[in-house]
This record gives structure tokens, C-alpha cells and sequence, in this order.
């Protein structure tokens, strides 16, 4: 991320039909001054006053479905999350969004055209320096069988878990940093998408009257209807560049590691105000938001994994430490069809064996005990397994969240307790205990 605020160079215009409204709109971008942010102006009303984005000119998302709309008492701008994801991520600070029309114009459903837009205006950099926030505690958010994950990181990144068991999309998973040259090339040009049977229930509640096939995916079990898909998991690039331009709602750039399980704006949403609550505490307070200087070693990627634990192919059951800090870690493990395991539990029937997600749950474990300067190089052994508790199966295509947490720890004992959680659920608990010894 560039240190420096900026804004485009020279005013542009785009026009299309909105997605839900059906009806013709128009957008200006124009150049704006320094610490502005984005504002909106719609010039088809007369003395209309700008609105700015910010999570507090959010409308409610139960009254405005499957959009991100802000406004007044006086009027409404919908859909405006494909345009805010482009600006956020290619990094544009400050602007005036001038619109003729209640809803910003679909394109072709993707973000793709209005990082074009941005780009045919020229990027002006000042010399102020961009408000960032930096993320220092995690945050969890479960709504039905939605879940949204902050974590501590040293650079903005998404992951996401997309599910429609039965269609052509099933599981889906994609994760990025993202820049202005990732997201213009892997995310911008992932288009809008609903499922055949969704189109009735859209139509009733008076959505999707500009929608087409060319502007929006269809899914059909098997088939997108009269399209083809850019990407082959373009589904959840889609989602992702839909919780980008949530995340805008901010009013100032983000560095977190933002993880969503089948999220939508409703949820995500109210990430961005539990993260306004944090920023407000810490003004009140007087704690500001340094750079973290640190906090790679908050995150473990595989090679760093193996430089820990001794644990290798077919039993090493963490692709990745996401945090890590003095007394707790949480992991990944993306459970595949293709795991050993799978050949004789059960044919026919895949389910992970319950022992070896103690085993995934204790390697991460022995990450967090293996990584204190202490006991760097040594060995963790289990002494014993405690409390154990199956709460639910675990199968292809589900993705482990592997927390573990010290309960108590002496000089060469120490006491975890870990869970195993899919999709925001326990699927497993345990109370472990480790004894660290020299190799």
C-alpha cells in the first residue's frame, strides 16, 4: 500500500443500467482535495446535500437486500459496492461520485470497468499521508451459517469459503492480497451472479430488473446459463470484490486479514462496525495505530511450519498458521478428497478421521509451544488428551480453523486447549497436554 493519499487527475463519466432498478444512470468521478474521502452527489435532485461513504450513511441492508445502498431521509444511492470496491482497492482516497439516477450503473456486473474508469482519469498522489488502520485484536462474527474473521496482519488480505452444495459452484475458496495489480487482474473482472431458482424470488422483491445473462451469472446445476465463466471459482472472486468494497464503508484503508465463510453485506457490514467501535476506543483513549514492524511472525506459511514441527507428508495436518502470538495460534487445514486418509475412512463415505483432527489441533499446538525462543529446536510430545468432544463431521471441501490456546504452562509442561472449527462451528474440542524435550 502507497504511503500517500490520492485522487484521480482529470474528471471522467460512465453510463448503464442498474442492476436492480433496471433504470439508466450516470456517474462523474472528479478530482477531490486531500482528507475528502468519497462522496456522493446525486445531481437528478435539486439541492440534494453529498453523502459520505461511511458505514453511518449505510442504509439498512434488511430494507435494501443484496446491495450496499447509503443515503438520507431524502434519497437513496444503491448498489454502489462494485464502484467502492474498485476505488478502495486501487487505492483512490479521495473523490466526488456525481450520480444522475437512484443506483450506480451494472456494467457488465463486475468491478472490471470502473478500474478502467479510475485508470482513464489518471491517479494524482498527494502529499498527505493515507489514514490507515492497523488491526490489533481478532474480531468474529457468526449470523446464521454466515461467519466474517479480522485478524492482526501485516498487509490487507481476503480469504474466503464460498458453498452451494448441489450447483454447478459447490465449494469455492480463493484468497489474496490485495493490490491495486492483484485486484485488477484476478478479482475486478469477477462478475454479479444468483442461482436459476433465485431468479423468481429476486423478481418478487422487485430486484434485478436490469439484470441479464450477459450482466449476471445464472447458475444452473450444471451450466451457466448462456455465459461462460472468466474464472473457473469466479462465484467467490465475485464475493470477494463485494467485501472489498464493504470494507470501503471504513472511510479509511484497513490492514487486516479479513477471512469470510459464505458472508454477505448484512455480516459484513457489521465487521466494519465493530471495527469503527476499536477505532473510536483507541481515540478516546489516546492509543494510536503504529506500522507494525513485527507481525510476520504472526503468520506461519508452510515452509516456516516444517522449521518448527518435525512433522511431514502424509502426517502434516496444518498448511498454515494465520496467528500466533505468546499464548495462542489458530491454523488452517483445507481438508481434500485427495487426502491418504480417505482411501479406507469410509469408501464411499469420506469423513476425516476424529483422531487426526486431534492430531491437526495438536500440531498447531506444538507450533505455538516450538516457537518461543525457549524452546526453539526441541521436540513437544504429548503427555495426555483430555475432554475430548466430536461435535460434528468433518468431510472434502470443509476448511479446519485450528485454535489453540495455553490454559497453563510451566518450565517443560504445558496445558492447550484447542477447538476445530467448520464453517464458525465446533467440530471438535480437546484439553491437550505437551512436554517439551530436547531432540
Amino acid at each position: 500500500m502507497d504511503k500517500f493519499q490520492k485522487t484521480i487527475e482529470k474528471q471522467v463519466r460512465i453510463e448503464g443500467i442498474g442492476l436492480h432498478t433496471g433504470e439508466k444512470s450516470t456517474l462523474i468521478l472528479k478530482p477531490a482535495p486531500p482528507d475528502t474521502g468519497i462522496i456522493f452527489i446525486r445531481k437528478d435532485i435539486e439541492n440534494s446535500e453529498p453523502v459520505k461513504v461511511d458505514i453511518e450513511n449505510l442504509l439498512d441492508t434488511n430494507r435494501f437486500p443484496r446491495r450496499t445502498s447509503i443515503g438520507n431521509d431524502r434519497f437513496q444511492i444503491h448498489t454502489i459496492e462494485h464502484l467502492l470496491s474498485a476505488l478502495y482497492a486501487m487505492e483512490i482516497d479521495n473523490i466526488f461520485v456525481e450520480i444522475y439516477g437512484s443506483e450506480c450503473p451494472g456494467l457488465d456486473g463486475s468491478s472490471f470497468g470502473f478500474v478502467e474508469l479510475i485508470k482513464e482519469g489518471g491517479i494524482k498522489q498527494y502529499n498527505e499521508e493515507k489514514d490507515v488502520f492497523y488491526l490489533k485484536e481478532p474480531i468474529y462474527i457468526s449470523e446464521n451459517s454466515s461467519h466474517i474473521i479480522a485478524l492482526p496482519s501485516k498487509e490487507f488480505k481476503i480469504s474466503y469459503t464460498l458453498d452451494y452444495p448441489n450447483t454447478l459452484i459447490n465449494s469455492q475458496f480463493a484468497s489474496f492480497v490485495i493490490t491495486p495489480e492483484i485486484y485488477e487482474k484476478e478479482i475486478s473482472p469477477a462478475r454479479t451472479f444468483c442461482l436459476k431458482e433465485e431468479i423468481d424470488i429476486l423478481r418478487n422483491m422487485g430486484l434485478g430488473k436490469g439484470s441479464t445473462y450477459q450482466n449476471t451469472l445464472i447458475i444452473d446445476k450444471d451450466k451457466v446459463i448462456n455465459n461462460e465463466f472468466r474464472f473457473s471459482d469466479e462465484p467467490v472472486r465475485h464475493k470477494i470484490s463485494d467485501l472489498i468494497g464493504d470494507i470501503a464503508l471504513l472511510g479509511k484503508y484497513l490492514v487486516a486479514h479479513i477471512i469470510g465463510i459464505k458472508s454477505g453485506h448484512s455480516i459484513n457490514t457489521k465487521l466494519i462496525r465493530k471495527i469503527k467501535e476499536l477505532i473510536k476506543k483507541e481515540k478516546i483513549s489516546g492509543v494510536g495505530s503504529p506500522v507494525y514492524t513485527s507481525i510476520s511472525s504472526n503468520q506461519l506459511e508452510i515452509e516456516e511450519i516444517e522449521k518448527v514441527i518435525p512433522h511431514r507428508f502424509p502426517f502434516l495436518l496444518v498448511d498454515k498458521i494465520i496467528d500466533i502470538t505468546e499464548n495462542k495460534a489458530i491454523g488452517i487445514k483445507n481438508v481434500t478428497v485427495n487426502e491418504w486418509f480417505f482411501q479406507g475412512h469410509f469408501p464411499g463415505k469420506p469423513v476425516m478421521p476424529g483422531v487426526l483432527i486431534i492430531e491437526a489441533m495438536a500440531q498447531v499446538g506444538g507450533v505455538l509451544m516450538l516457537s518461543k525462543e525457549e524452546n526453539k529446536g526441541k521436540l513437544a510430545y504429548f503427555m495426555s488428551v483430555d475432554r475430548v468432544k466430536f461435535r460434528r463431521t468433518v468431510r472434502p471441501g470443509d476448511q479446519l480453523i485450528l485454535e489453540v490456546e495455553v490454559v497453563k504452562l510451566r518450565s517443560k509442561v504445558g496445558q492447550i486447549q484447542a477447538r476445530a472449527y467448520v464453517d464458525g462451528k465446533i467440530a471438535a474440542e480437546a484439553l491437550l497436554m505437551f512436554t517439551v524435550v530436547e531432540p
